[in-house]
């Protein structure tokens, strides 16, 4: 009974601490104060549409892979706090157009947050067909004079500023040198070789930088970019390549802004719908189950305190679907709380002790808790894994709540119960036999 005790306060300090770090970090805007989504902070949400025609089916999802990582290191180097930058899929399975969905939060302004995107530019090296024009009667280039070669910005691993020597032409020069990856460098030590004598266009976001004569087969993997580069564009361009360049190109297709006022307005409408339903069950719980709905409370309480340290812990970005989700578990926490209180009844009507009925109880409830929640967890994760990201919000804050509900509906609960050394003549035993439990 000493040990239960002891487990009980031990319980109640740790919920009490976790409770002061939750209070104490919101608001502070550090690292463990709440992360809000776009849709309750405010921001931009841009959708772009990425072009995998050129792209076998085989490296369709490496490609876009790429894609995510090159946009997600731009906006993060402007400073954006909490960005979301992911691939979905339109249409049916294996099908359908491949978008890049880009969210902002804190930028209402959309043309700010296409600046931000920028134009990462596509790097592509193309060989030029035999006896073709290059160039069509305005100056510009002529599409139809280049021949894809497969080598693109995928294949870049690194871009560096440096200025020509010797007596070459580009002497003094600013010029990008482009470094290869190992595979890139196999391939361009490939074409090279193949194509010795023959001009190889350099082509950035489908205009033409240089038209270079390949003289040898290049061997390592280094290839320079030179023109009429001031050093001041020289470097801007490296910047771009440093970032990546873009594996497939994409356009621009739909935008959308939420306000900072709506963002508010989501939140304490779910704050407000969160309080009112926890203040209800804690009222139906208390007046129906007496004591046994008091404990409830206080381990939902518990409950609560513990999802909300672990959002600033882990650092979940809480979303209105997230919210929901938050909510949901809340009732399945109840849920749990009502199958054990019923047993308990049971258990009671059976002519059980107080202590062998709580026992019992938590034992047989345990069952029909653990296979619900296994199926709500296998859920949560189907949702993760296939949904999309409002989607994912959700699955994450329930899949998180339905775990911690288990721990503190047959844990916590059980501790609190037993702990309070329930004897036939106490009165404590008198008030839990008379209440609502009883049959």
């Amino acid at each position: 009974m000493f040990a239960l005790r002891y487990w009980s306060v031990l319980i109640l300090v740790a919920a009490g601490a976790l409770a002061f770090f939750v209070w104490t970090t919101t608001g502070s805007n550090g690292r463990f104060d709440f992360k809000l989504g776009l849709d309750l902070s405010g921001g931009t949400h841009l959708v772009y549409t990425a072009d995998t025609s050129k792209i076998s089916q085989a490296q369709i999802n490496d490609s876009l892979q790429t894609l995510r990582e090159v946009i997600e290191r731009r906006v993060n180097s402007f400073g954006v706090s909490e960005p979301l930058v992911q691939i979905e899929q339109g249409g049916a399975v294996g099908g359908g157009e491949h978008r890049l969905i880009v969210e902002l939060p804190g930028i209402t302004d959309v043309d700010q947050a296409i600046k931000l995107i920028g134009q990462t530019p596509l790097l592509e090296f193309k060989l030029v067909k035999e006896g073709a024009s290059t160039t069509l009667a305005n100056g510009k280039p002529n599409p139809a004079a280049f021949v894809d070669t497969g080598l693109t910005g995928k294949y870049l691993s690194s871009a560096a500023l440096q200025f020509g020597n010797g007596t070459s032409r580009i002497a003094g020069q600013p010029i990008v040198q482009v470094n290869f990856n190992p595979e890139g460098a196999k391939l361009f030590a490939q074409i090279t070789a193949d194509n010795v004598g023959k001009p190889l266009a350099i082509f950035l976001d489908n205009e033409l930088v240089s038209m270079p004569n390949i003289q040898e087969k290049i061997e390592g993997g280094s290839a320079v970019i030179s023109g009429s580069y001031t050093a001041d564009d020289a470097k801007l361009l490296v910047r771009n390549l440093n970032l990546g360049a873009l594996p497939v190109p994409i356009t621009l297709s739909s935008t959308q802004t939420i306000g900072a006022t709506l963002g508010d307005e989501a939140l304490h409408a779910g704050l407000l719908a969160g309080i009112a339903g926890f203040v209800i069950l804690a009222i139906f719980m208390i007046l129906w189950y007496r004591l046994p709905g008091v404990i409830a409370v206080v381990a939902l309480i518990i409950y609560g305190i513990m999802m909300l340290a672990v959002f600033k812990l882990i650092g979940v970005v809480l979303t209105a679907a997230g919210i929901a989700g938050f909510i949901l578990s809340i009732g399945l926490a109840v849920d749990a709380n009502v199958l054990i209180a019923e047993r308990l009844k049971e258990e009671l009507a059976a002519g059980k002790k107080a202590d062998e009925a709580i026992r019992e109880g938590f034992s047989r409830a345990w069952l029909a808790i653990r296979d619900s929640n296994i199926a709500h967890i296998i859920s949560a994760v189907i949702l993760y894994w296939f949904g999309t990201a409002l989607i994912k919000g959700f699955a994450l804050v329930f899949g998180l709540g339905v775990v911690i509900s288990m721990i503190s509906a047959i844990s916590i609960s059980r501790t609190f119960l037993l702990a309070l050394g329930l004897k036939e003549t106490s009165k404590v035993a008198h008030f839990l036999m008379r209440s609502g439990l009883r049959k």
